[in-house]
């Protein structure tokens, strides 16, 4: 029998509601939220540890650098065959995201969580980490990077993001679709996901700021950042990659300063690429230095460029990253 490392990290699945204060908050520790996943110890050997009982809004990118070192520990050992992380889902795709570009492993990381609290009817926590911990053990599971498990979905960290403020199905993959299920406590999956990316790095710059792109809106923000020190900025631009050309003299500021302008669509699908020849579109951004997102949400690219950075200063470097021949020169 397979043996799971189960790393609870707060969020919802860990919640309950405070009578005097008439919501949820932290409560549930990870014994207790084992205890509720019956008949488990059929399926796996289960090894509880606990990294943190935060709220997913009080995650860091420096906090999901620790946890990534946390669970190389147990990757690394000869006894653990898979893990499985629990997660509030608020920030649980760019958690999930950073695990998958760091950790380099064909065992099984699966992230979880889930969108009501132990003291709401049907609480999806139990099932939600019983999907997870079969998934984790699954032989085809292998190999596949970091998969995000919720309400018997299964998708790929590098495209999940959540969609629903509520729903129980919120994560979804726009452009692709889920990657696999959990049926019956049997895991199948649909696809292959695509070309992993791993990046071995001892520390994480998190001075990127994410700015979304509206209209009528000029350089005040980009300036705001540059002077402020940041090394990175990603812009969720209109549509195919354009922004309002009052935003391009920022632009060209903060590439004259060496510093990496990513461009990714605030669009829920699709992806960027330089169509538009005009002030501010993309085939103007793409003259003056502008790296292009493809696929990413802002978010996600957000974390991809600080990984980047805390690989490589060079701005031709870090496009390779982002584009890898994706878009013509």
């Amino acid at each position: 029998m397979k043996k799971i490392a189960v790393i609870f990290n707060g969020g919802t699945i860990s919640m309950k509601v405070d009578p005097k204060l008439k919501a949820a908050v932290p409560s549930l520790t990870g014994e207790e939220i084992m205890a509720m996943v019956t008949g488990i110890e059929g399926y796996a050997k289960i090894e509880s540890h606990t990294f943190s009982s935060l709220p997913s809004p009080h995650v860091t990118p420096e906090i999901m650098f620790k946890l990534s070192k946390f669970i190389k520990e147990f990757i690394d050992r000869e006894d653990i065959d898979g893990v499985v992380v629990t997660h509030g889902t608020d920030t649980l795709e760019e958690t999930a995201y950073l695990l998958d570009l760091t950790i380099n492993t064909e065992k099984p990381i699966i992230v979880t969580g889930s969108m009501r609290s132990g003291s709401e009817l049907g609480y999806d926590g139990p099932s939600n980490l019983a999907a997870s911990i079969c998934t984790a053990i699954s032989d085809e599971a292998r190999g596949r990077g970091v998969l995000v498990c919720l309400n018997g979905d299964l998708n790929c960290a590098s495209e999940v993001t959540k969609t629903n403020s509520m729903s129980l199905g919120t994560f979804k993959t726009p452009n692709f679709g889920p990657i696999g299920m959990v049926d019956n406590n049997k895991v199948l999956f649909y696809r292959n996901s695509n070309d992993k990316e791993r990046f071995d790095i001892t520390e994480l710059e998190d001075k990127v700021a994410l700015i979304k792109c509206a209209s009528g809106m000029d350089s005040s923000f980009i300036d705001f950042a540059i002077d402020k020190g940041y090394k990175g900025i990603v812009i969720e631009a209109l549509g195919r990659g354009n922004i309002p050309p009052e935003m391009v003299s920022g632009v060209k500021r903060a590439i004259d300063n060496k510093i990496p302008v990513v461009v990714v669509s605030r669009c829920f699908e699709g992806r960027v690429c330089d169509s538009y020849g005009y002030p501010g579109g993309g085939k103007d951004l793409r003259k003056i230095g502008v790296i292009f997102g493809d696929t990413l949400p802002g978010q996600k690219a957000r974390i991809k460029l600080m990984v980047a950075l805390s690989k490589t200063n060079d701005l031709e470097k870090i496009k390779e990253i982002f584009e890898k021949s994706l878009y013509t020169s």
